[in-house]
């Protein structure tokens, strides 16, 4: 590891995306705030060659070496090959498989990229990403009754990235924006049988990310749409309307789009709850 600049070689090498490794390694790589991983991702390998390969680079950029291979030859030729190079290397699901083997009482069917196939659940995911994408910003309001999550929010509190977030789960999610003056579409004034939640932020924070969007976009005129008081003022119209629906609100404001999308699934999951502000 390099002490001075605190960076260090990751290698991911799996017999399928590695997804996974990407996502277990930047789990625990947020913990270590000092140091940073220079990743390597060798997805697909699935043959002596193309692990050959792998191990020049890994001879090329020593580092940490996280692998999931399933064929067992292959995994042994690269913990030896680790061994002989002095990097350290780990299977993050091995453990877990033995785990469930000890207490299934039977051996794992080895499956390669097996959470990647096509199967009823993968296309319900991609069914909700459609709807979801085609429903966005108030988009299609007359059936939005087929959703299964539908977001309010005023400008700027992160319902786009929360529905796609919420489509990827299998959740067919519309988002309806609240603009002040404009009524929301009448389908929400009737009973529906979506889940309707909405989300809002301080003052400050939509101030802030709105006026960074008025910069970007070049536009002169903040007016209203960045003036606190008048942030304010939507936000207080947006609690007025839940509460007389009785629709939940989540406060997005120290939250990442996972956490946001957490809490909806949540209050999803036990929506016979009574409302609440969370």
């Amino acid at each position: 590891m390099d002490i001075q600049q605190r960076t260090f070689h990751l290698h991911m090498i799996s017999d399928a995306t590695g997804e996974t490794l990407v996502t277990i390694a930047r789990a625990v790589g947020v913990q270590y705030a000092a140091a940073r991983a220079i990743e390597h991702l060798h997805p697909l390998v699935r043959s002596e060659r193309e692990l050959e390969r792998v191990l020049r680079e890994v001879e090329a950029a020593p580092g940490i070496v996280l692998y999931t291979l399933f064929n067992r030859d292959l995994a042994e030729k690269l913990e030896q090959a680790c061994k002989g190079l002095n990097v350290p290397y780990v299977a993050p699901l091995l453990n877990v498989l033995q785990i469930f083997e000890s207490y299934l009482g039977m051996a794992s069917t080895p499956m390669v990229g097996g959470q990647h196939q096509l199967n009823a659940d993968y296309f319900r995911r991609i069914e909700a990403l459609n709807f979801t994408m085609m429903h966005d910003d108030g988009h299609l309001p007359d059936n939005l009754d087929d959703a299964d999550i539908i977001l309010l929010g005023i400008s700027r509190t992160s319902k786009t990235p929360t529905s796609i977030y919420l489509a990827n789960r299998g959740l067919k999610t519309a988002n309806v924006p609240l603009v002040p003056g404009v009524p929301v579409p009448p389908q929400l004034e009737q009973e529906t049988k979506a889940f309707v939640v909405a989300l809002v932020a301080s003052p400050e924070r939509i101030s802030q990310v709105r006026h960074n969007r008025v910069i970007e976009q070049a536009h002169g005129h903040l007016d209203d749409y960045v003036d606190r008081d008048a942030i304010a003022a939507e936000i207080a119209q947006t609690r007025q309307l839940c509460a007389r629906h009785g629709w939940p609100i989540i406060d997005v404001t120290r939250r990442s789009i996972e956490e946001t999308a957490a809490a909806i699934i949540r209050l999803y999951d036990d929506r016979d709850a009574p409302a609440l502000d969370t």
